[in-house]
């Protein structure tokens, strides 16, 4: 693992030495019946009612992106812990099969933790603490929300599940490099 105070400044220069590696923005984003709202229209004088229904069921999606191409590896999993941390990273070793990349992400205890299973051909490298701002996979969650959940009403987390993946599947690879990208790769 690189040191997270190397990490945006070493970005170029190591994948200028291992030129073949691809570069994968990761994250998980929590998503379920806590009500996302936001602005919306009405007619003048008149209060926006949304319906929500509060609730604490949720799941996560564990996602990493290749900003320079639009790929993405996806998963839908029920907590953010090192087991599920270990899934993912088995899932993303045989969907690259024998492609090798840098995963980058930030400092979540289960990213870190002893308990993790790096599998060969990921580098996991480690962003700054406290600054999602630099991890743009968080922009696809902002994305999501705003398109999947903003202002509806679900009755179960089934049908949350259901609206962020039809969401999902609309996303190109094309949509994504301009979603995720980010400039201090070059």
């Amino acid at each position: 693992m690189l040191p997270p105070k190397q990490t945006l400044k070493k970005i170029p220069e190591i994948l200028r030495k291992r030129p073949k590696a691809e570069v994968f923005f990761f994250d998980e984003g929590r998503f379920g019946l806590q009500p996302v709202t936001g602005r919306r229209w009405a007619k003048k004088g008149e209060r926006p009612v949304s319906v929500i229904c509060p609730g604490y069921k949720n799941f996560y999606l564990y996602s990493a992106v290749n900003p320079i191409s639009g790929e993405d590896v996806t998963l839908i999993l029920p907590w953010v812990n090192t087991a599920m941390m270990n899934l993912f990273l088995d899932y993303l070793h045989k969907t690259l099969k024998k492609r090798s990349c840098f995963l980058i992400m930030d400092q979540a205890g289960w990213h870190k933790s002893d308990d993790l299973k790096v599998p060969s051909g990921i580098e996991i490298v480690l962003l700054p603490p406290y600054s999602p701002e630099l991890n743009p996979v968080e922009r696809l969650w902002q994305w999501l929300k705003r398109h999947s959940l903003r202002n509806r009403f679900y009755e179960d987390i089934d049908a949350v599940m259901d609206s962020v993946q039809d969401c999902f599947q609309g996303i190109t690879p094309q949509f994504l490099k301009s979603l995720c990208n980010c400039d201090y790769l070059q």
